[in-house]
């Protein structure tokens, strides 16, 4: 007989659960083996039977301790197992008569994994394979090995046992991946592995090499060299080697990092690391636990910009989407293609700076590094077109809503410099920053110029075609109110910037904006001062005039009770409700009130301004503003429109050492006596305080009190702007004679990537014409509505056979003129991709509610299941596949 194998009570049990049913009223078994575990006793069989083990290697040991369990177990039918290297025929009939089957049984190890696995019987390949048996009988986790069929195979014994090893089962469908192994080498538990025996670890390298391909043969090797932690920085650091511009230094200086990898297997293993990593990215971007995933991925990345460093290899490495240092080194190429000052360099070689910034993964890593570079590009443009003149007040309040609020919006940012802190970066946008300044002071004066003038007779009966704080209500809310009672909300402070950040968040994801006329949103012209107590008592009163939260709140009720609507108003303490209610009951039964206006005054923005927060911010959000995401979320629940208006906007400070000397200060920027440098006089029937003359700044740096975070009460076109957005849950509730905005309409041409729309601007000294004529219908060429011509692409598919066999399996689908003017507005897209709101106004009545629209559109287009019609982010943009349209419709190309 052969030397005995070593065995644990795992292989005991199993051997007993096998002898068992041949036991009868035997108490002893004999196993030719040595036993190596601490464990003395356990239970086994369907029974429960207690077992006892020892192990004796003499015929002595072996009488003594069955003598012994004798005496002790007499009254009960415990079971005892000897295991030994005595050979059978050296013991007597007096110990072999009570042993089970009258023999010493040998262990066939092959056999007891099959029964760890519930199978009867191994794959022939196991048996000649010493390790893997070893390995399975040593690596069989607590709850014991996942059941098998009759015959276990080598390749679930294999998996089952990566999957002990490496605690990482596979996936749902039974297979491993490089993802999952890379994800593993992340992990301790490569250690667990490194202490392996030599020949298991061989056995699963070749297995996972055999089952995953190359790249697991290129992982396996680091990681039994001790490099696992380094296996995917390695991944991404060997572009350099595979690249198109790898150089042969690169690949020498690789050659020792890579531990001989190269040709099919490295690329296999690069490509393999970079899947991985844009999975953690997809994740840093959606799933709950992004700042998780967004460590891990950046974790790699760092440590492969340490090893480049180590090697050398930096430099060769400048194209890589992956390194931090490259990251860095493309935001300075953009940086010093800046034009800046007298330096007037091309946007495009800025432009091109920027797209090559937003291939590299740090940009969605660091999105605030991104944002920043984008506004730079943004200003770039702005200071590259013709700058704009103030040829009337109404002109320069419009021209600040449809461009320069945009670029007040990128210059904040700028002004805080790159969010990482580079040096070189944050002067290249420093100096950017002055130039768009310089010129944003030179609109500002030539503002306050006019503004001077026209203050001087100024009026409700006579606003000069502007729009006045004091006619929102009966101007806009009002008309508004004939479909629907809205919910009036004053943001205390909102400037243009702030408004036009909002907008883009909300317009198109869940509301629709809408004005007066086409392609472009109103904005009023604040009180004189323009400081919340005389300002917003106007806005809320709907007439010139000054007071307090009383003032407001009976105004406000006596404007709305002669339009016979019932209307109350809610300042800051009367928004909070007790404990566990984020309203106030009285706010609550106001906004359920269907008949009743409701309006509702939000502090978050002047409150910041006023205690020294908005340095913290670059741009203001939905969430930051307290209540406000209730409120909208109410006033969608309840169908209620939504007027978002500001009682006048601010200028933040920009680290002005200290207070203008000056006499009669009456506010941080206003005050009475004679005018210096950057302010201007204004007097009028519109100007309250100062006995109808007062001395305003215009110039931003100008204040006359301690140091805040930001002012207002001055003259400048962002404190004397206010911004008016009207937002409809439906289209249902569009007054006559007023248009949908979409975002396409309402941002500046050097804004974003988008072609330029079609709305007809109009040019800065063409005088503003007055906001009281009644607006025409829908003219844009790109969103108008109307029979469509004959030859456009979307009348043909309309027209044809397929649409109106289409069309009978779409209930209630919308008119066919309506999906032909869409149709031609995406397809005269670039990206044939337009926002809902845009793809409601195109549709004009027939989109009232445009969620319901673009899925009908999706319903009469989609054939065979091809997405001609697809929705992109989020769901809040509609894309049109124009070629496979005119494939599926049969419709020519010509």
């Amino acid at each position: 007989m052969s030397a005995p194998p070593t065995v644990d009570h795992r292989v005991i049990e199993a051997l007993v659960q096998q002898m068992l049913p041949h036991a009868g009223d035997r108490r002893l078994l004999l196993v030719h083996a040595r036993y190596e575990d601490s464990v003395e006793s356990f239970t086994a069989g369907e029974a429960r039977r207690r077992v006892h083990v020892v192990d004796q290697h003499s015929v002595l040991g072996m009488v003594e301790a069955w003598q012994q369990h004798l005496r002790v177990h007499a009254e009960d039918d415990d079971l005892l197992v000897v295991t030994t290297s005595v050979q059978e025929e050296e013991l007597g009939w007096d110990l072999l008569a009570y042993a089970i089957l009258r023999s010493v049984r040998n262990v066939d190890r092959a056999h007891i994994v099959a029964q760890r696995f519930g199978a009867v019987d191994v794959d022939q390949r196991i048996r000649r394979e010493d390790w893997l048996i070893d390995a399975l009988l040593d690596a069989e986790p607590a709850e014991g090995w996942p059941r098998s069929g009759s015959v276990l195979t080598r390749d679930r014994a294999l998996r089952a046992l990566i999957g002990a090893r490496l605690n990482r089962p596979a996936s749902g469908d039974g297979t491993l991946d490089a993802g999952t192994l890379l994800e593993w080498s992340r992990g301790v538990d490569t250690v667990r592995f490194e202490q392996l025996k030599q020949s298991e670890r061989d056995g699963l390298s070749q297995w996972l090499a055999d089952t995953v391909g190359d790249a697991a043969k290129v992982l396996m090797r680091f990681v039994v060299e001790g490099r696992a932690a380094d296996a995917m920085p390695l991944g991404v650091v060997a572009s350099a080697a595979i690249g198109p511009n790898a150089s042969l230094d690169a690949g020498l200086a690789l050659g020792g990092l890579l531990g001989g990898a190269h040709g099919a297997e490295l690329r296999s293993f690069t490509e393999a690391v970079v899947g991985t990593l844009e999975r953690w990215l997809h994740e840093a971007e959606t799933s709950r636990n992004r700042e998780s995933a967004r460590q891990r991925v950046l974790q790699v990345m760092e440590r492969a910009d340490e090893i480049a460093s180590g090697a050398g290899l930096t430099g060769c490495l400048g194209d890589n989407r992956f390194l931090p240092s490259a990251f860095n080194s493309r935001l300075r190429s953009l940086a010093a293609a800046l034009p800046t000052g007298s330096n007037r360099k091309e946007v495009g070689d800025a432009e091109s700076a920027l797209l090559v910034l937003r291939d590299h993964v740090m940009a969605r890593l660091q999105p605030g590094r991104l944002r920043a570079a984008e506004m730079a590009v943004r200003i770039a443009r702005w200071l590259d077109r013709p700058a704009a003149t103030a040829t009337s007040v109404a002109a320069a309040v419009e021209q600040q809503m449809a461009e320069t609020a945009w670029a007040d919006r990128a210059l904040n940012v700028l002004w805080h410099g790159d969010p990482e802190g580079d040096p070189v970066v944050g002067q290249a946008y420093r100096s950017l920053w002055e130039a768009g300044r310089r010129r944003r002071d030179e609109l500002d004066k030539a503002f306050a110029q006019r503004l001077s003038a026209w203050s001087k007779h100024a009026s409700t009966v006579e606003p000069s075609g502007c729009l006045l704080v004091e006619q929102v209500l009966p101007e806009i809310a009002a008309p508004v109110a004939k479909n629907a009672a809205p919910l009036v909300l004053v943001l205390d402070g909102m400037s243009g910037a702030v408004a036009t950040g909002l907008a883009e968040e909300l317009v198109g994801k869940s509301w629709l904006e809408v004005s007066r006329e086409p392609g472009r949103r109103d904005a009023a012209v604040a009180a004189i001062p323009s400081v919340t107590h005389v300002s917003r008592a106007s806005l809320l009163t709907g007439t010139v005039t000054a007071g307090d939260q009383n003032t407001e709140k009976e105004g406000f009720q006596a404007f709305w009770r002669k339009r016979r609507r019932a209307a109350q108003l809610f300042h800051k303490a009367d928004i909070g409700g007790g404990a566990g209610k984020l309203f106030s009951d009285e706010l609550h039964a106001a906004l359920a009130d269907s008949e009743a206006v409701v309006g509702v005054v939000l502090n978050t923005i002047d409150d910041a301004l006023d205690h020294g927060q908005e340095g913290d911010r670059t741009e203001w959000t939905v969430d930051k503003i307290t209540y406000l995401p209730a409120l909208l979320d109410a006033a969608r629940s309840y169908q209620r429109p939504v007027v978002l208006v500001s009682d006048h906007g601010h200028v933040l400070d920009r680290g002005s050492d200290s207070p203008v000397p000056a006499s009669g200060v009456e506010s941080a920027r206003w005050r009475t006596g004679e005018p210096g440098p950057g302010e201007v006089v204004l007097t009028g029937p519109r100007v309250v305080g100062g006995d109808g003359e007062v001395v305003a700044p215009w110039r931003e740096s100008i204040r006359y009190t301690l140091r805040k975070a930001g002012y207002h009460g001055g003259a400048s076109l962002a404190e004397m702007t206010v911004p008016v957005l009207v937002l409809l849950p439906t289209l249902e509730q569009l007054p006559n004679g007023w248009h949908v905005l979409p975002v396409e309409s309402s941002e500046p041409e050097w804004w974003g990537s988008r072609a330029p729309h079609t709305t007809t601007k109009r040019e800065p000294d063409e005088p503003a014409k007055s906001r009281k004529a009644t607006a025409p219908d829908n003219t844009d060429a790109l969103f108008a509505i109307g029979a469509a011509p004959e030859e456009t692409l979307g009348s043909k598919v309309v027209s044809s056979s397929v649409y109106k066999e289409q069309r009978n399996f779409v209930p209630r689908a919308p008119d066919k003129r309506a999906v032909a003017a869409v149709i031609d507005a995406l397809a005269a897209q670039p990206d044939h991709m337009l926002t809902l709101s845009a793809v409601a106004n195109a549709a004009g009545r027939a989109a009232r509610q445009p969620e319901f629209f673009g899925t009908a559109l999706e319903r009469l287009l989609n054939i065979d299941g091809y997405p001609i019609v697809s929705r992109a982010d989020g769901r809040t943009r509609i894309k049109l596949d124009v070629e496979t349209l005119r494939l599926q419709f049969g419709v020519d190309t010509g």
